[in-house]
């Protein structure tokens, strides 16, 4: 850090030319807003990039390299750990490379003029699990620190929180702290990005779910499936007129995206090969931009971990997702012999490969899963606190668990399980007509509860058993308690 920050501060003073390269996923995006935001406040303007998905591929890659001749420095965010080969042409160029990046450090590293990963060997850093955007709002710090600048950092915190709920780091330690800080300056509603997600969704405040559910995806949506430099632009905007004509561009291809995911998923739980351990499915026709949200939806479905690849040619490119206590980036690290790239952490990864590799890929990752005694028993799900009468449940509950706000990864909104439940009623929801809306009995309690995302067919007055979420409905000034279902299973 001080190695990096010393040159920044270098080239801020002797007016060199900078310029960022982010990644195109949430926590990509906020890296490149807080370095524009904070940039901005001490009065210095600096370039940025995000690669495209589709022309650039992944963070600093050879394909950026005519597009950053003449630069004197370059930073990257949230991308650059194996850059390698990238490290090596900017170098012949002249160009200083600072790399901060929070995924793992390969046993080569690329040669940078500094680089910021806390998940270095050597790095003192206390905490292993944070994301890119938090090590680029630490790296602002240090600059405004060795400047004595005063800007004030809390100010990025939203923006910030925004990127460790997006990119799943667990909610503990100073992950926790930085989140909460930084809902509260979110739900301030004084960013011009905020206000118009706030008045467009009709929300008083922001929660992590919101972010995880609601402003998430659609700031991903850019990335998957046309340019993420709108989604930057969306959160670094100067007015909430541009900001609201930009959110509404953001939701159409969220809509849009959501479509091609639905289609998708559908096509893969409906052809794979279940009795395998790791599901490895790939099809030219599938969309690049969404197989990562499909291969979250397929591990879930089938409770192993997945990997959606997508065919362009000769070369197959995707990602995985792990279920349960799957280290997926553990068991797909010893297979990099016939990979082209890899990279990501244990619960997600991303990937490519000659297609003629698919094949003994598959049966590599299948015997390594099944190698390390992996079973294939019935997943429980470890955030199910045990079983709960309708009777329990009323705001005073609420209110209890709303102590221990934020949810998120490693700190999980509570389940629940209720058995012997009886359908009251129930109604189709959402344009697709792929929600339930239900009324359920139990003991003598109804309660109302919604499921999202399924194809299942009950009738009034059947007996199921179900794992729930509990949460407060907001509709038309009324407030509701409402089910969120997660699982159902038939009685008989």
């Amino acid at each position: 850090m001080d190695r990096a920050v010393e040159r920044i501060v270098r080239a801020i003073e002797s007016r060199e030319r900078i310029v960022l390269i982010g990644d195109y996923d949430v926590d990509g995006v906020s890296s490149v807003s807080v370095m524009r935001l904070f940039f901005a406040s001490i009065g210095y303007e600096l370039d940025w990039i995000i690669p495209n998905r589709f022309r650039d591929g992944y963070g600093l890659s050879t394909s950026l390299i005519d597009r950053v001749e003449g630069y004197d420095l370059i930073i990257t965010v949230d991308n650059g750990i194996s850059a390698i080969e990238s490290a090596d042409i900017c170098a012949s160029m002249g160009i200083d490379l600072i790399i901060t990046d929070h995924h793992i450090a390969p046993s080569t590293l690329p040669k940078a003029y500094a680089i910021i990963d806390q998940k270095q060997s050597e790095c003192s850093f206390p905490y292993d699990e944070i994301c890119g955007a938090q090590i680029a709002w630490y790296l602002c710090s240090a600059i405004n620190a060795k400047m004595g600048t005063k800007i004030d950092m809390k100010q990025y915190l939203g923006v910030v929180a925004l990127a460790v709920v997006a990119d799943i780091m667990p909610l503990q330690h100073i992950n926790r702290v930085m989140v909460q800080y930084g809902l509260a300056i979110l739900s301030r509603g004084d960013m011009p990005f905020i206000e118009a997600y706030m008045e467009h969704s009709d929300k008083s405040s922001i929660s992590s779910e919101d972010i995880a559910f609601g402003l998430a995806p659609i700031l991903n949506s850019a990335g998957r499936l046309e340019d993420a430099s709108l989604a930057v632009e969306f959160i670094c905007s100067d007015s909430v007129d541009r900001a609201t004509m930009m959110l509404e561009e953001l939701i159409a291809l969220n809509e849009q995206r959501k479509g091609i995911e639905s289609s998708i998923s559908e096509q893969v739980i409906d052809s794979v090969d279940d009795s395998s351990s790791v599901i490895v499915a790939y099809s030219e026709e599938w969309h690049e931009g969404v197989v990562g949200i499909v291969a979250a939806r397929v591990a879930r479905h089938y409770q192993r971990p997945a990997i959606i690849l997508c065919a362009n040619g000769d070369t197959l490119k995707g990602s995985g997702r792990s279920f349960g206590e799957c280290n997926l980036f553990g068991i797909v690290d010893p297979h990099r012999d016939i990979l082209m790239k890899f990279g990501g952490h244990s619960m997600a990864i991303g990937l490519s490969m000659d297609i003629e590799q698919i094949a003994e890929f598959r049966s590599r990752v299948n015997r390594d899963y099944d190698t390390l005694h992996l079973n294939r028993a019935k997943y429980i799900d470890p955030d199910i606190l045990g079983h709960f009468d309708f009777g329990y449940i009323d705001f005073g509950l609420i209110e209890l668990m709303e102590q221990f706000e934020p949810y998120g990864e490693a700190n999980s909104r509570p389940k629940f399980m209720t058995r012997g439940v009886k359908i009251v009623s129930v109604q189709q929801m959402g344009r697709e007509k792929n929600h339930l809306r239900f009324a359920l009995e139990h003991r003598g309690v109804i309660q109302t509860a919604v499921q999202f995302k399924t194809r299942e067919v009950y009738r009034v007055g059947e007996q199921i058993d179900i794992t729930y979420t509990i949460s407060k409905n907001s509709f038309r000034d009324s407030i509701t308690i409402q089910l969120m279902i997660d699982e159902v299973e038939r009685v008989g």
